[in-house]
């Protein structure tokens, strides 16, 4: 579990200093889904930058220089590769045509075998994030036709956002939490992985009373808004693997097989969760995304129990 967070300023009407402070509360706001590693992405004098560190959000200064439009934001709950190797922290750096920064909200578990079965070249990150660079990346061009591809290829939670070196910003929303936001009268956007996020940024930011709103983003759906606020759409199929995949299916849970216990305790492991307790959810007929919750919410699993005995 990690948080995505940034804004993309069409209008250039609010102050740099105002940016700057939403972007800050946006990364500290985010820490309550990751804290061991925190970075940001943006365009300076039409080359991409990235700032990353192994260090918890509140810990970090994201000055972005004067004229920013666009910042692509994530903080980081280390599962594969550790934080200390900055070059295994978001966002990752890709090149397609053109330069791309992106980061990733939620686990990649077949990673490994797109490695192998599509001949990726090998690299020093540890990530599973990191093979939905290498897959755009070998397609030669950044557009929907090649994000469709990497969306339908990777399997597991996964939200995507994608920063290009024109200032466009692109959201591959899989089942992994996004909540994006406009405000109308500054044209400015402003995203989080979840509202509580944004409700909590915005309080610390000037922007809190101006009206905005929500701006909906599917399952299944690739936005792409660009500097000068042109959006367009396309759609991918999540559930392709599916079949392959049974983890990830949407009939997964109401499966009774061992096998999908099996594959929920595997992937729970990288979180460090212990085995018994989601041995002992499953047991009590929760479903895999009640599981999530329980499992990532502090303290849902002893109120889990505490519910179950009264």
């Amino acid at each position: 579990m990690c948080a995505l967070f940034g804004f993309l300023d069409i209008g250039h009407q609010v102050p740099m200093k105002t940016l700057r402070k939403l972007l800050q509360a946006l990364a500290n706001a985010s820490e309550v889904r990751g804290n061991d590693a925190s970075g940001i992405a943006y365009v300076k004098d039409s080359s991409l930058t990235i700032y990353k560190r192994p260090k918890p959000a509140h810990k970090m200064r994201f000055r972005v220089p004067e004229g920013t439009t666009a910042v692509m934001g994530h903080t980081r709950m280390t599962t594969q590769g550790s934080e200390r190797n900055n070059y295994n922290n978001h966002p990752f750096r890709g090149n397609a045509g053109t330069d791309f920064a992106l980061a990733h909200n939620g686990v990649l578990y077949n990673d490994r075998e797109l490695k192998r079965q599509k001949q990726l070249p090998d690299t020093m990150i540890e990530t599973d994030s990191y093979v939905a660079v290498q897959l755009i990346e070998a397609q030669g061009e950044l557009n929907f036709d090649s994000i469709k591809h990497t969306a339908e290829e990777v399997c597991g939670t996964y939200t995507f956002t994608i920063l290009d070196s024109n200032n466009a910003i692109w959201f591959v929303k899989g089942s992994s939490p996004l909540y994006l936001i406009y405000f109308p009268e500054l044209r400015l956007y402003v995203y989080s992985s979840t509202r509580e996020i944004m409700m909590k940024a915005l309080r610390n930011s000037p922007l809190l009373w101006r009206r905005h709103e929500v701006i909906d983003v599917d399952e299944g759906q690739i936005l792409k808004i660009t500097a000068d606020g042109k959006t367009s759409c396309e759609r991918f199929d999540p559930f392709l693997l599916a079949p392959t995949y049974k983890w990830y299916s949407p009939n997964y849970e109401t499966s009774n097989d061992d096998d999908v216990l099996m594959d929920l305790i595997e992937i729970y492991s990288c979180f460090g969760v212990p085995a018994e307790e989601v041995i002992e959810l499953w047991e009590m007929g929760y479903s895999c995304d009640e599981i999530e919750d329980f499992l990532f919410c502090p303290g849902a699993f002893e109120r889990a129990m505490m519910t179950e005995e009264v």
